[in-house]
């Protein structure tokens, strides 16, 4: 009998920490948001995460904010010229039936003018507000700089 209580305690502290990782707002289920860990002199980061869109209809990711940051965008990656460059978009589609997965190297959210580094094992605030579902605040990992490799493609399913 204790075995199938502690059995069942488990279960359910592994069901709660995963509940932690997704927020849901309309049709739209925010999972795994994280960050990198940073040195002390970088006055930004980013933030990463997947929209998973389970509705009919597309939307769109039309702000973001954090407390921490004086200022949060869009961002995304890519090639023009042969080179490598960070654009701001104003807005990203979240088309309907499918995942849109923010990570390292691609789409973000860039945080600039932040007066405090990110550290290791500390949470942040972010808002998302979508055009049709509305706002939602997530809560932010910070991942340690060793983990950095493992999570971010852990997150890119």
């Amino acid at each position: 009998m204790i075995a199938r209580y502690l059995a069942l305690s488990a279960l359910l502290a592994c069901s709660t920490a995963s509940l932690a990782d997704e927020y849901q707002v309309g049709e739209l289920l925010i999972s795994q948001p994280w960050s990198r860990e940073l040195p002390a002199e970088l006055p930004g980061g980013s933030a990463y995460f997947s929209v998973h869109n389970q509705g009919n209809q597309a939307d769109r990711l039309i702000a973001v904010s954090s407390p921490r940051a004086k200022k949060s965008t869009l961002h995304t990656q890519a090639v023009s010229d042969g080179m490598l460059r960070m654009q701001h978009l104003t807005a990203m589609d979240i088309p309907a039936h499918s995942v849109v997965t923010f990570k390292p190297g691609a789409d973000h959210v860039m945080l600039s003018g932040m007066e405090q580094p990110l550290k290791a094992g500390e949470q942040f605030p972010l808002t998302l507000q979508f055009e049709k579902a509305g706002t939602v605040e997530v809560l932010v990992s910070v991942q340690p700089v060793d983990a950095q490799s493992s999570n971010a493609s852990a997150h890119m399913h």
